[in-house]
């Protein structure tokens, strides 16, 4: 599919407007420490729930068991390996982020999932081909250990596979209940004192909001008359938020992006956050897209397609599905770029992604973008990006710092009745927001976003980059 930016529509849909505050008492103000609200400490077990226990979800499993087990790093995992600055420069106050807040260890996570099939972690992992074997068997012991919950599942959201490992139900309510009591069982068995639901499943086809999903009343009722716009990934989302438990979502279905979810989230105080991991070719779009806009140097056209195997490229290979990622992928550059701000360099660009399933590629997916801009008296020039990565590798690490950081709104007073976490845009293609609020995409903005939060609920001063204190 292809766009094309017109001002004055992106002016309506997406208005912004940047805000200095220019007197130094607004200035202090807007980054006071805070002194309210408290975090409860992370003690017991965190159960981690996982829909789809295929590349993303076993690649996510066997690397925790590994760091455990001292066999590798957590490389890439903010979490676990970056810091956070306190204070000035000089100060030379820099703790892992870990350290910083108090973040549930890695020796406390437990697991289990649902799948359409039945395969164990192990066979699952290596069925998918991502990790090594040798690795795999080192850590088979564990891995033959978690085994898929039969699952909710619909033909119909999910066209390119099929699998025996179903529940049945007369109504979707009924599967919704079934999903309850698998939760308060794997609470009960596995002694975890609090859960996280992660959604790791395939990409549903895609729909539009319906009334249905405007209230909690709407939606029951849509369950119990089993309504075709409800999909398995809300099924899964609403008996997470009815038994209090958070909910991520690494995949572009509309999911949690509903009234009836939100309504959900705070009244059970379950926090929700975000849609669909962003690994590869959009990564590549948030750190470029801000650069050519800090320079301002124009856009003409972006063109992006992607060649990828393993179950995620099979599923996309239907255009109901891709239509979902499509979606998710085409409103980056229009936040980021702001064309009603500057028509002139961004009012005109064609955009267009596509995605191309490849059997031979598995989970190592390639992005290719060609990207036509302009500069000075409007000269043209180009860039090229072929970014040949390991999707599942780039996506685990998210997953772990989600966990962790998920968990943490929910034991905060502060952050677990607010609903949406926007604080973790960092880690999706599509933040989420409060109603009406554009989303921020540039990924230097959603990181100090995700840092500051931490400083604020630390009661530490925000890092604002001003920098005037150093010259007084």
């Amino acid at each position: 599919m292809a766009t094309r930016n017109k001002s004055a529509k992106a002016a309506a849909k997406a208005p912004r407007v940047e805000v200095m505050n220019e007197t130094k008492r607004e200035v202090k103000s807007a980054h006071k420490p805070s002194n309210k609200g408290t975090i409860e400490p992370a003690k017991g077990k965190l159960g981690v729930m996982i829909p789809g226990m295929g590349a993303v979800a076993t690649t996510f499993v066997a690397g925790v068991e590994a760091i455990r087990k001292g066999l590798a790093k957590p490389i890439g995992s903010l979490t676990q390996m970056g810091t956070v600055r306190l204070g000035k420069r000089t100060d030379g106050r820099s703790p892992k982020i870990k350290e910083f807040v108090p973040l549930a260890g890695l020796d406390d996570l437990v697991f289990t999932g649902w799948d359409i099939f039945e395969d164990n972690m192990y066979e699952a992992a290596s069925n998918a081909g991502v990790l090594d074997q040798r690795l795999l068997d080192q850590l088979k012991p564990f891995l033959s250990t978690v085994t898929p919950r039969s699952a909710v599942f619909d033909h119909n959201y999910v066209k390119k596979i099929d699998g025996p490992n179903v529940k049945k139900g007369k109504t979707k309510m009924d599967l919704a209940e079934q999903l309850r009591d698998d939760i308060r069982d794997f609470k009960k068995t596995s002694g975890a004192s609090r859960l996280i639901t992660m959604w790791c499943g395939s990409t549903e086809s895609y729909i539009e909001p319906t009334a249905a999903h405007q209230s909690v009343k709407s939606f029951e009722k849509a369950l119990r008359e089993n309504d075709e716009m409800i999909a398995p990934s809300m099924v899964y989302a609403y008996a997470s938020l009815m038994e209090g438990v958070p909910f991520a979502n690494g995949a572009p279905n509309l999911t949690v992006d509903l009234p009836v979810m939100l309504e959900l989230s705070r009244k059970n105080e379950a926090p929700i956050c975000g849609k669909d991991f962003k690994t590869g070719q959009t990564l590549m779009k948030t750190v470029l897209a801000p650069a050519f806009k800090a320079r301002l140097l124009g856009l003409s056209g972006w063109y992006s397609t992607n060649i990828l195997g393993n179950r995620d490229g099979e599923v996309l290979d239907d255009p109901g599905s891709f239509k979902t990622k499509e979606e998710s992928k085409l409103g980056v550059l229009e936040h980021i770029l702001q064309p009603a701000l500057y028509p002139e360099l961004y009012g005109n660009i064609f955009h267009k992604v596509r995605i191309n399933y490849y059997p031979p590629r598995g989970d190592n997916k390639e992005g290719w973008d060609n990207i036509d801009i302009f500069g000075w008296l409007g000269y043209p020039m180009q860039i090229k990006v072929d970014f040949l990565c390991r999707d599942s590798i780039l996506a685990a690490p998210i997953v772990l710092d989600l966990v962790l950081l998920v968990d943490l709104a929910k034991r905060c007073s502060e952050l677990r009745g607010l609903g949406i976490q926007e604080w973790l845009s960092f880690y999706f293609k599509s933040p989420m927001t409060a109603p009406g609020l554009y989303p921020e995409h540039d990924l230097f903005i959603q990181l100090m976003k995700l840092k500051n939060t931490l400083r604020y609920l630390k009661g530490e001063e925000l890092i604002t980059h001003l920098g005037l204190e150093y010259y007084d």
